[in-house]
């Protein structure tokens, strides 16, 4: 069994449901849910539910809300282990989403994440985690400068390096790390943040980034094509149609997390953005962030109904 160590967001997620037509400046009727999440919280779950070995480190605080996350990774069967901050408060995301599920606006309380420093990195436990994995996931939840140390820390290792973007606004702290990443999971808008430029086609976008300096990627346009590419070669994919989704959030954390499962497996990006739609398709049909039913089973099972991967020239 593959060991994965993450290193990024562990926090709690509020999220609000709008019920009726959004009326913006007005009370809207509505339903509120609380989870556990976090870009990197939930790659470790999924990958967890998809046969992996996965530990996260990241800052927690000491406080009723930082039980509630180490409960979801014990759930998970995710090991946790946390720098516990005790006079401070856990990180978390406050969503308020339409009926069909889209991001209305969001509210990040995340400074929590400042303190998690390059010279974390060297600390010991942290340093041996990182040479007993087999694969590095950080995302850009992080300090800039500590994703800058962790990728040399991985080229260092010879550990592969993944990392997912978050937002346009935190894809940014990614550039000082691009060359030792190997797979940056994005979407579009963060593709844009991180490179400054903007895609006619979708399939113009390994070619720019590339240029940026990243080596492999996914690029995920919501519910229209998706595409992957690594140093030789480029995979396009239209996700399957999803009638009924109930909510999009982690979406992205489980492409990332299906793919990411792929290739440790030694599939190709075609294979990959196949298992990542599916991952993808499963977690949007779930009202969690991450779907408790993931699993090798049921990513196989939805496999059925997506459409193979072309490769592109």
């Amino acid at each position: 069994m593959k060991k994965i160590l993450v290193l990024g967001g562990a926090h709690i997620d509020r999220r609000g449901m709008i019920e009726t037509e959004t009326a913006p400046g007005a009370s809207n009727p509505g339903s509120w849910m609380e989870e556990a999440g976090g870009g990197g919280f939930n790659a470790a779950r999924n990958l967890s539910r998809l046969g992996f070995q996965v530990r996260i480190i990241a800052p927690r605080g000491g406080d009723v809300t930082g039980e509630a996350v180490a409960e979801a990774a014990r759930q998970a069967g995710v090991e946790d282990t946390p720098f516990t901050f005790l006079d401070r408060r856990t990180p978390s995301y406050t969503a308020i989403l339409e009926r069909d599920g889209n991001l209305v606006i969001a509210l990040a309380d995340m400074d929590l994440y400042k303190l998690f420093t390059p010279r974390r990195l060297k600390v010991r436990a942290v340093r041996e985690a990182i040479t007993a994995s087999d694969i590095l996931l950080c995302d850009a939840n992080l300090p800039e400068d500590t994703l800058a140390a962790l990728g040399l820390v991985a080229r260092a290792c010879e550990k592969p390096l993944a990392a997912i973007a978050i937002s346009p606004a935190k894809a940014v702290k990614l550039k000082a790390a691009l060359a030792d990443i190997d797979i940056l999971f994005m979407n579009e808008a963060e593709a844009r943040a991180l490179t400054g430029e903007t895609a006619a086609d979708v399939r113009d976008w390994p070619d720019i980034l590339r240029k940026a300096g990243l080596s492999g990627g996914v690029v995920t346009r919501g519910a229209s094509e998706v595409v992957a590419f690594d140093g030789n070669e480029k995979a396009i994919l239209h996700p399957p149609l999803i009638r009924e989704v109930k909510d999009v959030t982690g979406a992205g954390d489980a492409m990332a997390s299906g793919y990411l499962a792929a290739i440790a497996e030694g599939k190709t990006i075609a294979e990959a953005l196949r298992r990542g739609a599916a991952a993808a398709a499963i977690t949007v049909q779930s009202p969690f962030a991450t779907a408790h039913d993931l699993s090798k089973d049921s990513v196989e099972a939805m496999l059925g109904l997506v459409p193979q991967a072309e490769m592109l020239a």
